[in-house]
Formats: C-alpha cells, sequence, structure tokens
C-alpha cells in the first residue's frame, strides 16, 4: 500500500498573530509588585501624617454656627441664616481634601520608577486615612477652640464648634487623586507609563 501522494501540509502563509513567533511578539510591561511595596508604604505613612496640618486647618477655618440662649436651662434658639454654616463646614473640608488629592495625585505621578497599581492605591489609602483622621482631630481641636468656659446668660449669643455631619465627604479625597492620576496616565499612553524613560 502506497503512501499518498498529495501535497505535504505546509504553515499559512497567511499573517496573523499565530504566524508571528514568540521571540518577535511584543512583550508587554508587567505589574511592578515587590519592588513597590516598600515605597507604597512609605507614601502612605507621609499621606497620613498630612491629617494634623489639615484638622488644624478645618477647625481653624470653618465657621461655627451662632445660636442664641433662650431659657434659663440653657435651651439653644436658632439664629437666621445660621444654620447654613453646617453645610459650609462640610464644604470647606471637602474642598480642603479635594485639593489634597489632586496634589497628591500629581505628586505621585512625579515618582517616575513608581508609577503603577501599587503606588497609586497606596496614594489613595494614605489620602483616605489622612482625610478620616483629620475628620476626627478637627472635630476635637474646635470644639476645645470653640469650648464654652462658663453657663451662658439668658439671651446671649454663643458660637458652637463647627462639626462634619456627613461620613461621604471622606470620598472628595480619594476621587481627587483618583481623577488627578487617571488624567496623567491616559495623556502618557505608554505601556509602562513612563517609568524605564531617562
Amino acid at each position: 500500500m502506497s503512501e499518498s501522494s498529495g501535497p505535504a501540509h505546509r504553515p499559512s502563509a497567511v499573517a496573523g498573530p499565530w504566524s508571528v513567533p514568540v521571540l518577535f511578539r511584543e512583550r508587554r510591561p508587567r505589574v511592578v509588585v515587590k519592588a513597590d511595596l516598600l515605597p507604597a508604604v512609605s507614601v502612605l505613612g507621609v499621606l497620613s501624617l498630612l491629617s494634623f496640618p489639615l484638622a488644624f486647618a478645618w477647625s481653624r477655618l470653618a465657621p461655627p454656627e451662632r445660636v442664641r440662649i433662650i431659657a434659663s436651662d440653657g435651651t439653644q434658639g436658632p439664629l437666621e441664616l445660621e444654620s447654613w454654616h453646617r453645610f459650609d463646614d462640610l464644604a470647606v473640608f471637602g474642598l480642603m481634601t479635594l485639593g489634597l488629592g489632586i496634589v497628591v495625585g500629581v505628586a505621585v505621578w512625579l515618582l517616575r520608577e513608581r508609577r503603577g497599581p501599587v503606588v497609586f492605591l497606596a496614594a489613595v489609602l494614605g489620602v483616605a486615612l489622612a482625610s478620616t483622621l483629620a475628620m476626627l482631630l478637627g472635630v476635637g481641636w474646635a470644639n476645645s477652640h470653640y469650648a464654652i468656659g462658663s453657663a451662658p446668660a439668658l439671651g446671649s449669643v454663643i458660637e458652637l464648634a463647627p462639626r462634619l455631619e456627613s461620613g461621604w465627604i471622606l470620598l472628595t479625597g480619594p476621587f481627587g487623586v483618583t481623577v488627578a492620576y487617571s488624567l496623567l496616565a491616559t495623556w502618557n499612553g505608554r505601556d509602562d507609563l513612563g517609568r524605564r524613560l531617562g
């Protein structure tokens, strides 16, 4: 029984991604984790320290709410338009943390050799931690700054310490980091985000 005399099977001459030798395929950069862990921890630690100046600045910039003492037992009565300061306190804190997030996003992006998801996540978590600590410290410092030493007299006007009544405001800082870093990464347009340049 003779062997088949048909043409030998040859690979297709049509170019395609399967026909490119592995040696010549473009190698995509991988996410660097181990080398970026220590810088990421450093970024997280440094950002947590920013909670102190952030808290102090908010406790002095946020406006207090003025109320009038309307009874001898210390019952407070609101003054016209003063309740708006409760929103102002949130707005001031939100703008401060949003600005901090944008600055941190740009600053972390300038760490060219550490660009990537590891340091980016450290920056997001660091700003979130700084915002949370600043909220706790800022409210405490504001309470001590506007503390009332003695019982107020009937009819007198006192200032209540600024307060933060919504935890959602803590999202503004991480949002600022995400927007700033994402825009810079999109504008860069390189697979390795420019880590290997220069």
